[in-house]
């Protein structure tokens, strides 16, 4: 099953200078159904879909990865910090309990 609608949107600094923190904020799009609630028309349960799996790396080198479960909220936030190492791409990828990928990159220009 294809779902429309998912966006995965990222935030990060436009430049940073080399050696500093930075924060790095993420917002998708998605249901995160628990599996727990029925279908207000036909009864039926809904079946789980959440996202279970994030994965972030910076230049090739993984800086973030997250297990999440059931509590998760719909269109789930997340923030965490990552030090300037130099210029390069940031790739994130959100996996859901139906196998489907979404991806996102953004490109940290680092001064200095």
């Amino acid at each position: 099953m294809t779902r429309k609608n998912i966006n995965p949107r990222v935030r990060v600094p436009k430049k940073v200078k080399q050696g500093d923190v930075f924060e790095v904020k993420t917002l998708v799009t998605h249901p995160m159904e628990t599996g727990l609630r029925n279908d207000k028309e036909t009864g039926q349960k809904i079946p789980r879909d959440i996202i279970n799996k994030v994965n972030v790396t910076y230049n090739g080198k993984e800086v973030m990865k997250a297990i999440w479960h059931p509590a998760m909220s719909a269109n789930p936030y997340s923030a965490f910090f990552v030090v300037a190492d130099q210029s390069g791409p940031m790739t994130f990828t959100w996996i859901d309990d139906n196998a489907e990928i979404y991806t996102k990159e953004v490109m940290i220009n680092v001064e200095g």
